[in-house]
């Protein structure tokens, strides 16, 4: 990659693996889901993206992947995210890493969204 950055020029990041239980009011479209696993999907979600971080590297540093820019990185780190999420075995991934038991044949791919409010 002609652009890479090194270690020491990421901004520090701060992830925690503890529930840290957080105050509904605070949160400006006052959403009220369990704060406990809000931080189960969100940590499986910085898992998920670690891991294919991880292998996307794995390629690059094995000559299989040629880069040649940021870009391009975020523009296949995205494709390789939709990919795996957009399956049943994505979503039963995070929800198997929140806790809960789905039969991947039972998941809803496209969920209907129902909105309460109509404008």
């Amino acid at each position: 990659m002609s652009d890479l950055i090194r270690e020491s020029e990421f901004l520090p990041v701060e992830i925690t693996r503890d529930a840290v239980l957080m105050d509904p009011s605070a949160n400006p479209f006052k959403l009220v889901v369990d704060p406990v696993m809000r931080i189960k999907l969100r940590r499986a979600l910085f898992d998920l993206i670690e891991n294919h971080d991880d292998e996307l590297a794995k390629y690059v540093s094995d000559g299989l992947l040629a880069l040649d820019s940021y870009k391009e990185y975020i523009e296949i780190f995205a494709k390789s995210l939709r990919d795996s999420m957009g399956t049943r075995e994505g979503v039963e991934y995070l929800l198997q890493a929140c806790g809960f038991h789905a039969n991947s044949k039972d998941i809803n791919l496209d969920p209907v969204t129902r909105w309460k409010i109509h404008r």
